[in-house]
């Protein structure tokens, strides 16, 4: 069950920023772009770049107070963060795609949970990162299976000097803090990078012109808990210039409770629910060595260890499950695997990419009092990606990758007779190609097209579940695909003063959805299945520019339009993605000691439910300020919700007022 790059202030906020820069140009590089750790980048090239239809965070998640990583990606036109209110799950949708077709990695690494796709990135802090990176649509098949709309990859960091420390000691609304500390060392060929941090909140305090609802009476919003700590560490060997070996670990423990439904659609009941624990480990081996002067082998290794519970209660006390709709459902899954990219440099124009990826997923559920299911699959692809300079300003990027998942086993659990019988097994396999030309006329000015063909595997979840007895298994589901077809450009305009340039992106997209994964409707009387029956279209466009005000004060600004439509079913809503979003910023800085940035968020209404129930608009102003005490040590500050506005993400579930946070921060960054 279940390139905006703030010099002025990066004296205060360490990995504040945002990149974006076109593919295939010249990259200026960032004052921290060498704590990256590159090895877990995932780029066309091979090296640090980022096209019209690609984005990098770094800089920008602590500017604007971005906690955990969805919050974060919500800063980037074409992504809008979600929740899945009944779960207390954030959520982002990558053009209209969700994270079971736009998966997450880390460095690389696949992390999302095996059972159903998905995984919660408010679990996912941002504390630790260097990097944040997002492919729409045209993703570098590297990345290996299902980045049926892009790929999110989390990159982490990579000490430069002997020693680095970084971190911050805050008080939060809500009877909350945040304790994070990040420690480097590079000592002649070694290095070791290391985090540990806490984000934990009893409550969060409702908007004052919330209206009470009978499991909500306003005030501090009910069962609204969270407790989420994180470890990590890396060690890496570098025996020359070119090679490079390194290990990591990385162990999550989180708690969290879902506040009980607060809206007026009639067809919802609130959930008394609470996770005692969501827990996560991974360990991963990534190396790269040059095999010759032009050519490299590129290796990870990963196993990943996920485990749950989820405790359904009989009422607003949370200390008795009797009724039939109350249960312990713990799930146990885990995923091993491992890729192999090899680069070559055939000519001085002509470089190619190739990749195999092998994955074997495995989850285990079961309710308490009831046997454990078992469900396995296995994951193979093999990719090909070229690029070749037809001249110095012009590049096509074909790339063609073949994936196939097998089902190895898969366990029906019959209640009445309390026994386990095998599923049918299945197979799926699809293919996916993809071209992009890119156009640079000067290296600050890119014009680009491409297309792409990509595919997403149905999950155990899509293909097994009964939805609590409201669905019908489907094994025999395949593979759903998407066409997708975009144009964009990107520039740096010089303005009048030196030095300054104004920056532009903007982008034109289409994406059709064919044998989209889709409820089909009393298949049984009152009962529905998931069908390869979709189809459907998603278009828009998004731009985004910077301005330098002055040498103190800059400003940008970001729109963007993405309209999805249900062609096999106009009835059937598709939820949590507003038409229209805005993004406005402004930032200054002050006699060299101080900053003070706000910005404003604005998303149109979207549906909460197929059937019509729906979340309505809001705009939502942040300011935060921050003051340099001495040459390691700041102190900073600011409110969210400043004007306190009652809003949701997903109809009745509303989201924090009006709350304050302040923080100490300590870095030699």
């Amino acid at each position: 069950m279940k390139n905006f790059t703030y010099s002025a202030l990066i004296g205060f906020f360490p990995f504040i920023s945002i990149v974006s820069q076109p593919a295939f140009s010249q990259q200026t590089n960032t004052p921290d772009s060498g704590r990256v750790f590159s090895l877990g980048e995932v780029t066309v090239l091979g090296r640090r770049s980022v096209d019209s239809a690609n984005t990098a965070l770094s800089r920008r998640i602590e500017a604007f107070n971005r906690l955990d990583v969805g919050r974060a990606l919500s800063l980037l036109p074409g992504v809008t963060l979600s929740s899945v209110g009944a779960r207390n799950e954030t959520m982002v949708y990558v053009r209209g795609f969700d994270l079971r077709q736009v998966p997450v990695f880390i460095d690389g690494i696949p992390v999302y949970v095996p059972y159903d796709g998905y995984v919660d990135l408010g679990r996912f802090t941002t504390f630790d990162l260097a990097e944040v990176n997002v492919a729409k649509g045209f993703s570098s098949v590297t990345y290996g299976p299902n980045t049926l709309g892009g790929a999110i990859n989390l990159v982490s960091r990579r000490p430069q000097q002997r020693l680095e420390f970084d971190g911050r000691a805050g008080l939060l609304s809500g009877q909350g803090h945040r304790l994070n500390l990040n420690l480097g060392s590079k000592l002649g060929k070694f290095y070791v990078q290391a985090s540990a941090s806490q984000l934990k909140q009893e409550t969060y305090p409702l908007a004052s012109d919330f209206t009470p609802q009978p499991q909500e009476n306003g005030g501090d919003r009910e069962n609204a808990y969270r407790n989420d700590r994180k470890y990590s560490l890396k060690v890496g060997f570098t025996p020359n210039a070119t090679d490079e070996y390194t290990m990591s670990y990385v162990n999550q423990h989180g708690t969290k409770g879902t506040p009980p439904y607060a809206g007026s659609d009639p067809r919802q009941t609130a959930r008394f629910w609470q996770w005692p624990y969501w827990d996560k480990q991974s360990w991963y081996f990534i190396s790269r060595t040059a095999l010759t002067s032009r050519s490299y082998l590129k290796a990870r290794l990963f196993y990943d260890r996920f485990k749950n519970l989820l405790s359904a209660f009989d009422d607003n006390t949370y200390s008795t499950q009797k009724k039939g709709s109350s249960f312990n459902s713990y799930y146990n899954d885990d995923t091993k695997g491992g890729s192999l990219e090899y680069g070559n440099q055939l000519a001085e124009r002509h470089t190619l990419k190739a990749s195999v990826h092998y994955k074997q997923d495995r989850h285990r559920e079961n309710n308490a009092g009831e046997p454990v299911r078992t469900f396995e699959d296995q994951t193979l692809s093999i990719g090909i990606e070229d690029v070749y300079r037809l001249t110095s300003r012009l590049s096509l990027v074909p790339g063609l990758s073949y994936n196939a998942r097998k089902s190895l086993r898969a366990e029906n659990y019959e209640s009445t007779t309390k026994l386990i019988t095998p599923f049918a097994g299945n197979n799926s396999r699809a293919f996916n190609a993809q071209a992009g030309l890119f156009f640079s006329p000067t290296t600050q000015r890119q014009v680009s097209l491409t297309v792409a063909r990509k595919t997403r595997f149905a999950t155990i979840k899509d293909r097994y579940s009964y939805r609590m007895g409201a669905a019908i298994p489907n094994p025999d589901l395949k593979a759903e695909s998407a066409l997708h077809l975009e144009a964009a450009y990107s520039d740096q305009i010089n303005l009048a003063r030196p030095g300054r340039s104004l920056a532009l992106q903007t982008s034109l997209f289409y994406s059709r959805l064919t044998d989209a994964i889709q409820q089909v409707n009393n298949v049984q009387p009152g009962v529905y299945q998931f069908q390869n029956t979709g189809q459907a279209e998603f278009y828009g466009g998004d731009v985004s520019v910077k301005v330098p005000i002055s040498a103190a004060v800059q400003a940008g600004a970001q729109y963007s339009y993405i309209h999805r439509q249900n062609l096999s079913n106009p009835d059937l809503k598709f939820v949590d993605v507003p038409d229209h979003k805005i993004f406005v910023y402004a930032q200054a800085q002050f006699l060299r000691r101080a900053a003070l940035i706000g910005s404003i968020d604005y998303n149109s209404a979207r549906y909460s439910t197929s059937y019509g129930i729906q979340a309505g608009s809001f705009l939502v102003a942040n300011v935060k300020g921050s003051v340099r005490l001495q040459r390691y040590v700041s102190l900073e500050g600011g409110i969210n919700n400043l004007f306190d506005r009652n809003y949701a993400l997903a109809e009745g579930f509303p989201e924090p007022g009006r709350n304050f946070f302040v923080n100490v921060v300590i870095t030699n960054l």
